[in-house]
This record gives C-alpha cells, structure tokens and sequence, in this order.
C-alpha cells in the first residue's frame, strides 16, 4: 500500500493522547510516593483499598500508563510498533479495572461515580488501538 500523508486532525489528536497518557504516568508516580501518613488521611475504607494494592495491580498499572505513553510517541515517530504497544496497555487496564471492580468493589467504596473515569480511560485505549490500526492500514505508519 503507498503511503498517503496522515489527516490534518491526526497530529494534533495524538499529541492531545499524548497528553492524557502523562496525566496517567503522573497519577501512577503520586500512587507509588503515596506514603503511610497520606494514606492514612483518607477515609478508612480507601485506606485498604491503597494500603493493599497487590503487586499485579501495579505492574498493570504501570504498563498501562507507560504502553500508553509508548504507543502516543510511536504514532508520533510513524512507527508500526504503535498497535501491538496500545494492545498490550489496554489488556493492563483491564487487568487493572478487575482489580478495581472486583477484586475490591471500587463502586461500593467510592460510589457509582468511581465507574466514569474507568469506562473513559477504556474508550480511549480502545480508540488510540483502533486509530492506530486505522493509521497502519492507510499507511501512516511503517
């Protein structure tokens, strides 16, 4: 397939992507420097929540952030690597939303408004792998 130049919209959307995958680099770094004294000013019920995070969690928490971060910077540099590095942060997020939704019951600690945030963080990894398929297929990658 030959390759066409990207949209005008494609940049500008990337780099806003871009944007809201720091913003969640950022919110992983606040969750790891979270210390005793700080954990302990929540409410007690989300003082378990964040005193006994498994290990698993984070880790897919860090990949989710990070291959998120990666796969923005490889659509930003062309790179085909872009979609196999957005499947595999999606596939973090959802290990991630399980612990949050099942293993610890983050609606009945937080309420029904700890569902938006997660379901928006899905929708947008679920549009950055497609717009990155979307982008190999027109030949915007290589």
């Amino acid at each position: 397939m030959s390759a066409t130049p990207p949209k005008n919209w494609f940049k500008p959307t990337v780099w806003a992507a871009l944007v809201w995958n720091l913003l969640g680099v950022i919110a992983f770094i606040i969750q790891m420097m979270m210390t005793p004294e700080m954990i302990s000013k929540l409410p007690l019920d989300q003082q378990a929540a964040y005193s006994n995070i498994p290990i698993w969690s984070t880790i897919a928490f860090a990949i989710a952030v990070l291959g998120g971060t990666l796969g923005c910077l490889f659509l930003l540099a062309k790179n085909s690597l872009a979609a196999p590095t957005f499947t595999l942060s999606l596939g973090a997020i959802l290990i991630q939303q399980y612990y949050n939704f099942v293993v610890i019951n983050s609606i009945e600690l937080l309420g029904a408004s700890a569902v938006f945030m997660p379901i928006f963080v899905i929708i947008i990894a679920v549009a950055l792998l497609y717009l990155s398929i979307k982008a190999k297929q027109q030949g915007w990658l290589q």
